[in-house]
C-alpha cells in the first residue's frame, strides 16, 4: 500500500466522499461509443451535443492548470476525457484531485473533438468509484517478471494489453467448442470432480477428504468413466468442458489444474 494513496482515501472519507462506490450503471462500453461517433464531424458533435455516463480505470492524468487530459480504459478499450475546475461542482473537483492512475472513475458529459481530432468526452460530472491503493507498474516497462506476471494475473492484465486479447480468444475457442457438439446433438454434462477412484487416465492424483462420510477422495483426472456411465444408462452423445486435476509439476506451459473437454 502507498502512503500517498491512503491519505487521499482518508480524505475522501472525511470529506464524505465514498470512496468505494457499489453502483454505478454506464449503458455503453468506450469502444461502442468511439465506433459510433469516431467519424462524426468537429461541428455536429458541438451542435447535438451527445450526452454520454463512463467509466473505467485511470491510465493517465496530464494536468494543465485547473485543466486536465485523462485516459480511462474498460474492458473494450480506451477513451479520453477532458475535465475543467469550474465545469463540476468543488466537491466532485476535490475527488478529482485525489484522483491517482489505477483508480476507477466514472464521468458523464458530451462529445467533442480536440484541436487534433481525437473523440473527448467533456466532464459535467466527476465520481471516483474506486480508490486504488496500489501503484501499476511503470508504464514503459510494464510487468516483465515471469514469475509476478503468474501469480498477479490481474496486473498482467492490466499492463499487458495482449495478454487481455489471449483470454478473450481462450474463451471464444471454448464456446466455438460448445456450439459445434451443441449442433450436432451431444447433450452438455456435469460429472463429479471428486471421486472416490481417480479413473480415465494415468496421473498422479490431488488427495482430500470428506469429513462427513470420513473417506478418502481424488481429484479427478479425466471424466471418461463418468462419460461412459452416462452412455450406458442411454444418453449416447454426451461432451463435458471441465477441469481437471493432476499433481505432476509446474510451469508456465502446465499447470496441475486445467481444462480439457471429452466426448
Amino acid at each position: 500500500m502507498d502512503e500517498h494513496r491512503y491519505k487521499k482515501l482518508q480524505y475522501l472519507k472525511n470529506s464524505n466522499i465514498l470512496p468505494y462506490v457499489n453502483s454505478f450503471k454506464v449503458p455503453f462500453s468506450l469502444a461502442q461509443i468511439k465506433e459510433k461517433y469516431e467519424g462524426v464531424q468537429k461541428s455536429q458533435l458541438m451542435e447535438n451535443k451527445y450526452r454520454f455516463t463512463v467509466a473505467g480505470r485511470v491510465m493517465s492524468v496530464r494536468e494543465f492548470g485547473k485543466a486536465a487530459f485523462i485516459t480511462i480504459k474498460d474492458r473494450s478499450g480506451s477513451f479520453q476525457i477532458y475535465l475543467k475546475k469550474g465545469e463540476i461542482s468543488e466537491e466532485e473537483y476535490e475527488a478529482f484531485k485525489s484522483t491517482d492512475v489505477a483508480d476507477f472513475a466514472g464521468m458523464s458529459g458530451f462529445l467533442f473533438k480536440t484541436k487534433t481530432g481525437e473523440l473527448t468526452l467533456f466532464t459535467e460530472s466527476y465520481r471516483i468509484l474506486t480508490k486504488a491503493l496500489r501503484d501499476l507498474p511503470e508504464k514503459w516497462h510494464g510487468l516483465k517478471d515471469v514469475e509476478k506476471r503468474y501469480r498477479q494475473r490481474y496486473t498482467d492484465l492490466i499492463v499487458n494489453e495482449h495478454v487481455k486479447d489471449i483470454f478473450i480468444t481462450r474463451s471464444k475457442i471454448i464456446k466455438g467448442i460448445r456450439d459445434f457438439f451443441n449442433d450436432r446433438d451431444f447433450l452438455e454434462v456435469e460429472t463429479p470432480m471428486m471421486q472416490p477412484l481417480a479413473g480415465g487416465a494415468t496421473a498422479k492424483p490431488f488427495i482430500t477428504h470428506h469429513n462427513a462420510l470420513d473417506m478418502q477422495l481424488y481429484l479427478r483426472i479425466a471424466p471418461e468413466l463418468y462419460l461412459k456411465r452416462l452412455v450406458i444408462g442411454g444418453l449416447e452423445k454426451v461432451y463435458e468442458i471441465n477441469r481437471n486435476f493432476r499433481n505432476e509439476g509446474v510451469s508456465t506451459k502446465h499447470n496441475p489444474e486445467f481444462t480439457m473437454i471429452e466426448w
